[in-house]
C-alpha cells in the first residue's frame, strides 16, 4: 500500500545551495515547489555524495545514455538539459531504465522503499525502539524548531503546510511535554544526590 505522505526523493542538484544552506522542495505538499533547511552539518557528506553521483553520471555519458527524465514541456524546450549535470537526481536510482514515453535509457530518482529502509535500519543501529518512519524525521524537524524558537509562520512555510492550523498541530506537542510532571522519587534523588540540598 503507498504510503499516505510520499517521499521526496527527487531534488535535483540544482536544488541544493550550499552557500544559502537551503534545498529547493519540488512538488511538495500541495504539490507547491518550496524552500527549507539544510544543515550545515550535512554539506561535507552531501558534498562527498555528490562526488560519487557526478562519476556515475559521467560514465553514463560515456557509454550514450545518463539522461534524467524531465517533464515533457521541459524536454522539449531544454533538449540538452537531460544530460546536464545540474538536472541529475541529488539521490539517483542505482539501475537505468527505459523512459515508456520515448524509449530512451534514463537514470530516474532513487525508490521510496531505498530510503525507508535505510531509515529503519538506522533506527535499529541507534537502538530506537519507537516506531521511526522518514515522516518522523518530519515532526522531529518542526518540533525541534518551535523548541529553538522559531514562529509558527515560518515553521509553515518551511513544511508547506498550506494552513497555519495544521502547523498548530506541534505547540500541543510542546505543550504536552512541556506540562509533564515530574515524578517526586526524581526529586528525592536529585535532593538527595546532593547532599539534602
Amino acid at each position: 500500500m503507498p504510503s499516505p505522505h510520499p517521499v521526496q526523493l527527487h531534488p535535483r542538484v540544482h536544488d541544493l545551495d550550499f552557500s544559502a544552506s537551503t534545498v529547493t522542495v519540488r512538488a511538495g505538499k500541495g504539490d507547491k515547489d518550496r524552500t527549507t533547511l539544510l544543515p550545515r552539518t550535512l554539506h561535507g557528506p552531501l558534498k562527498r555524495h555528490l562526488e560519487a553521483v557526478r562519476a556515475l553520471h559521467e560514465a553514463d555519458l560515456a557509454a550514450g545514455q545518463g539522461e534524467a527524465p524531465l517533464l515533457d514541456a521541459l524536454d522539449r524546450k531544454y533538449p540538452n538539459a537531460p544530460k546536464e549535470w545540474g538536472w541529475q537526481y541529488v539521490f539517483p536510482s542505482s539501475r537505468l531504465s527505459v523512459d515508456p514515453r520515448n524509449g530512451k535509457v534514463r537514470r530516474w530518482h532513487g525508490s521510496e522503499k531505498t530510503l525507508q529502509t535505510a531509515v529503519a535500519g538506522a533506527a535499529r543501529r541507534a537502538r530506537i525502539v519507537k516506531h521511526a518512519t522518514v515522516h518522523t524525521l518530519r515532526h522531529s524537524f518542526a518540533t525541534h524548531l518551535l523548541m529553538d524558537g522559531v514562529n509558527l509562520r515560518g515553521i509553515q512555510e518551511l513544511l508547506g503546510h498550506r494552513c497555519v492550523e495544521t502547523t498548530m498541530i506541534y505547540t500541543h506537542v510542546m505543550r504536552n511535554m512541556a506540562s509533564a510532571p515530574r515524578s517526586p522519587l526524581d526529586a528525592l534523588f536529585d535532593k538527595d544526590r546532593n547532599g539534602g540540598r
